[in-house]
């Protein structure tokens, strides 16, 4: 029956004078190549898709990779000029100051919170000694402690607990004795009659014949009557002691603590 079938469709004609058979095998392979065409077109279009997607992303890391390595060289700068910038202020300093000073890198840290001390590049080789004053370009960093080795000294700063300074009030030459508390500094035995307010400048009074007169110490936080004899004054440092790189040591022997003649 279907040999007849395809023998009838072979001999029938459509209106259009083509063949039955002619007409429904076009149909048929018509349908099967527009399928595969679909297929390898789809494949096709998936491929290119996907290749360009490797592309793009092996562009986009060789971006980012890019990206990374200007940030480094930005932060690179970054800290070049800020060095260039503390070493600046550290030779204006070395040039204004009237007394003969010796710079040096700060070369290490103590763990200890107990201990507010740092480690520096000079030693007894290069003429430090005991007791000696550490300044920076915002003001007074500490002293050297203890026995020198030939290129190394400990630095006792000036907020440890143990520390102290001999201070008075540039505004009105009220006289005291700034002490460490670890993160700020307590001006004591000033007189509960010393006029000294928030705000005024503490400057190194030179009473303890090691750290030179006049130089900066600090700003007072807070200024109230105290219970007893003396004020209550509470200083906030000049130097930020958590950012030192470089100092000065004041290659000037210590010498004996005088009495301030312009305290109160």
């Amino acid at each position: 029956m279907v040999a007849q079938v395809i023998l009838v469709s072979a001999q029938v004609q459509s209106r259009s004078g083509v063949r039955v058979l002619s007409l429904v095998t076009f149909e048929v392979f018509s349908r099967v190549e527009r399928a595969a065409f679909g297929v390898i077109n789809g494949t096709r279009n998936l491929w290119g898709n996907y290749v360009g997607l490797r592309g793009t992303r092996a562009e986009n890391e060789a971006l980012r990779r890019q990206v990374a390595d200007l940030e480094i060289q930005l932060q690179a700068q970054r800290a070049l000029a800020a060095r260039s910038e503390q070493l600046q202020q550290l030779m204006e300093l070395k040039t204004q100051s009237t007394f003969p000073t010796l710079a040096a890198d700060v070369i290490g840290g103590n763990p200890n919170s107990d201990m507010r001390t740092i480690t520096i590049n000079r030693g007894s080789a290069d003429g430090v000694l005991a007791d000696m004053a550490i300044i920076a370009p915002s003001g007074v960093v500490g002293r050297v402690i203890g026995s020198p080795a030939r290129h190394a000294a400990r630095v006792q700063l000036l907020i440890d607990r143990n520390a102290a300074a001999g201070a008075v009030a540039e505004r009105t030459r009220a006289g005291g004795m700034v002490v460490g508390t670890d993160a700020r500094l307590q001006m004591e035995l000033v007189s509960n009659l010393a006029d000294i307010k928030e705000g005024d400048t503490v400057v190194a009074s030179g009473v303890d014949g090691i750290y030179p007169r006049g130089f900066m110490i600090g700003k007072v936080e807070r200024s109230e009557r105290g219970s007893g004899l003396y004020r209550d004054v509470t200083v906030r440092p000049a130097v930020d002691f958590s950012n030192l790189e470089e100092v000065l040591v004041v290659m000037v022997a210590p010498r004996p603590a005088t009495r301030d003649e312009g305290g109160a």
